[in-house]
């Protein structure tokens, strides 16, 4: 469910960050591949807690890139996990900005990504998840 702010009811966001000009491109939108990192980072959030360990990035099942993000824009990220097998997660990320403008908020859903990864030992080599 979306609340009056438009940020997913319930849930904390895994990460929020501003959007600053350093990571815009001359047409004052925000580079996909900074969006892109921080997805990695929210998804590898929930995916480390559940493996209690290292894990490392396999694959990004899906991104879309739903509306852009602009220098100011507030995004918030949420990260869940959707799938698990013997040694890999896969955690959905959604992407909201809130776009400030004096007394308004916008907030929009800006990206959805599907992401997974593989919990590993000290050596990097793949390790059954615990419990699994």
């Amino acid at each position: 469910m979306i609340t009056d702010s438009g940020l997913p009811e319930g849930k904390i966001p895994v990460i929020r960050v501003p959007a600053t000009p350093t990571k815009a491109n001359k047409g004052g939108s925000i580079f996909g591949g900074w969006i892109m990192a921080q997805v990695d980072i929210a998804g590898s959030i929930p995916a480390e807690m559940r493996a209690k360990g290292p894990i490392v990035t396999r694959a990004v099942d899906s991104i879309e890139f739903k509306r852009p993000v602009f220098v100011g824009d507030l995004i918030s990220c949420y990260a869940d996990i959707v799938a698990e097998g013997r040694t890999s997660i896969t955690v959905k990320v959604d992407v909201y900005a809130q776009r400030i403008r004096g007394a308004d908020i916008e907030t929009i859903m800006v990206t959805k990504a599907k992401l997974v990864y593989v919990a590993v030992d000290l050596n990097g080599k793949p390790r059954a998840l615990p419990g699994k």
